[in-house]
């Protein structure tokens, strides 16, 4: 059995590479392509997003999911404010805030 990377269809790939496990043989030919190989979705296509802003609520510091799903959406979001719960945390569709977590007062 031999481990090989799978190529991505973007250039702008993020450092994960997913690995096929195949004999090692050495049949490239009778590869089937993988479900999530291919073109990636645009990110107009991805209304949904979680942002985390930063301590003065003036950018964001990052974007911590897309999805085109809002229940996904509310899912991250969710999960973002049990994990960050003092941070301000958005949750947006295409330019309006839907949701905001501004954490506990002080």
């Amino acid at each position: 059995m031999s481990l090989r990377p799978i190529p991505f269809a973007s250039r702008n790939a993020v450092a994960a590479v997913p690995l096929r496990l195949s004999p090692g043989d050495g049949e490239e030919d009778a590869r089937r392509p993988l479900p999530f190989e291919g073109k990636p979705a645009a990110r107009e296509d991805l209304p949904y997003r979680v942002e985390l802003w930063d301590d003065t609520k003036s950018r964001v510091d990052q974007v911590l999911a897309v999805t085109v799903n809002a229940s996904i959406g509310y899912a991250a979001y969710y999960a973002a404010t049990r994990e960050h719960p003092t941070r301000y945390i958005t949750l947006r569709h295409k330019g309006s805030i839907v949701s905001r977590w501004n954490g506990p007062a002080h």
